[in-house]
């Protein structure tokens, strides 16, 4: 998935129209910047450098698949990413996973699925060892309550 940045804004090829201009989330509650906070102080998140691949639409949120790369973050010795983390804002615990990984896994690929109780904002978050954070974005339609 390619993306270019205008005006500090993302721009992400769009499945059927083109181009789709995607602002970066706000942060819906005290939980979601709490949760920000106790990650990352205060260090900027920019958004770049990881895809979050998600479908627009999930039809049963009990099992919504994700796909999280980060394939020109270098991983090596001195320089890798060393934490990555998914937030979903409206889930009952919005910090839905994280991961510790070190230079031995190579360039950064993690699919899974998880449970997404509505539709939402999902934020798949990158660490560096050097105290860089990336991010990127994407917006689920959840059909079907997928957490009871």
């Amino acid at each position: 998935m390619g993306m270019a940045v205008a005006a500090g804004q993302a721009v992400h090829p769009g499945p059927l129209f083109g181009a789709v201009f995607d602002p970066d989330p706000e942060v819906p509650n005290e939980q979601v910047a709490q949760i920000l906070r106790d990650l990352f102080g205060d260090r900027p998140i920019r958004r770049g450098q990881v895809m979050l691949d998600m479908p627009v639409v999930a039809e049963d949120g009990r099992v919504v698949p994700v796909i999280i790369e980060a394939p020109e973050l270098p991983m090596t010795a001195g320089n890798y990413v060393k934490a990555v983390h998914l937030i979903v804002d409206h889930n009952p615990d919005p910090h839905l996973a994280a991961f510790e990984v070190t230079p031995a896994m190579g360039k950064l690929s993690l699919q899974f699925r998880i449970k997404m109780k509505r539709t939402t904002w999902v934020r798949a978050i990158v660490e560096t060892n050097t105290g860089e954070v990336w991010a990127d974005y994407a917006r689920v339609n959840v059909s079907l309550n997928g957490c009871g």
